[in-house]
């Protein structure tokens, strides 16, 4: 997946967040498999379980069976059909997730060769804030920040100043 690139700013972004939030007392459920950034949060001393490529718009059993404090999802829900139904089955009570925003300049990201790697939804801020809400989250902080590139066009330009990513740290409804 990062064979070319490595996005340096999206992780540095996403450590300071997931540092301000999560001590690394705390245990991590991942969702995704075991990728480079839950190999640099291992590094930064968090322990850290990742899911193993299950369908998590069908199966739930690592999310319930799971005794991690903490759940991660970054850059997963956008490629659920439903991840309404993921949510509401985390035991956890602390969740930090982030998501590629939806870009009004941009289509959907579609991958031609890997049928895991396409989004479904393309989220608003305000979309996936709801969507947390209702399924039983309180969104406690946020951070948007943008993704430059350096390419020339319409396109990178506009890369420059509008915000790619999105990230909420958010605590289980009582």
């Amino acid at each position: 997946m990062y064979e070319n690139t490595y996005p340096n700013k999206r992780f540095k972004h996403t450590l300071t967040f997931l540092k301000k939030h999560v001590d690394t007392a705390e245990t991590i459920l991942d969702l995704g498999v075991s990728n480079p950034f839950s190999e640099i949060m291992e590094q930064e001393g968090y322990q850290v379980e990742n899911t193993s490529g299950e369908d998590l718009d069908l199966d739930f059993k690592v999310v319930k069976n799971s005794t991690a404090q903490v759940v991660t999802a970054f850059e997963i829900f956008e490629h659920l059909l439903a991840p309404f139904n993921v949510l509401r089955e985390i035991k956890a009570d602390k969740l930090v997730a982030s998501i590629p925003l939806k870009l009004w300049f941009s289509p959907a990201y579609r991958s031609k060769t890997d049928p895991w790697d396409r989004h479904y939804h393309e989220f608003e801020d305000w979309q996936f804030d709801w969507l947390l809400e209702k399924a039983g989250w309180e969104i406690k902080d946020r951070e948007k920040w943008t993704n430059p590139v350096k390419k020339l066009g319409l396109r990178p330009l506009l890369r420059s100043f509008t915000p790619r990513y999105y990230i909420v740290y958010a605590e289980r409804k009582k």
